[in-house]
C-alpha cells in the first residue's frame, strides 16, 4: 500500500516529499495554494452569481380565436 500525497490527478509518495528538496516543497505547496484560491474564487463567483428567476407562462394561444361562444 503506498501513502500518497495527493493534489489533483497525481500525487506523492510520502517518501519522495520527506526526501524532496526543501525548495521544491515550497515550490509544490506554492502552487496548490495558488490552484486552491483560484478555484475558491471560482466557486464563490458561481455561488453568488444572481439566479435569473422566469416566470412560468401559460401556451401563447388567444382563448377567442379558438372557441367560438
Amino acid at each position: 500500500m503506498h501513502d500518497l500525497v495527493f493534489h489533483g490527478g497525481g500525487g506523492f509518495k510520502h517518501s519522495e516529499v520527506y526526501n524532496m528538496p526543501t525548495w521544491m516543497r515550497l515550490f509544490h505547496i506554492q502552487k496548490i495554494s495558488e490552484f486552491n484560491k483560484k478555484q475558491n474564487e471560482e466557486a464563490e463567483k458561481a455561488y453568488k452569481k444572481p439566479t435569473t428567476s422566469k416566470k412560468t407562462l401559460g401556451p401563447n394561444v388567444n382563448p377567442s380565436s379558438t372557441y367560438n361562444f
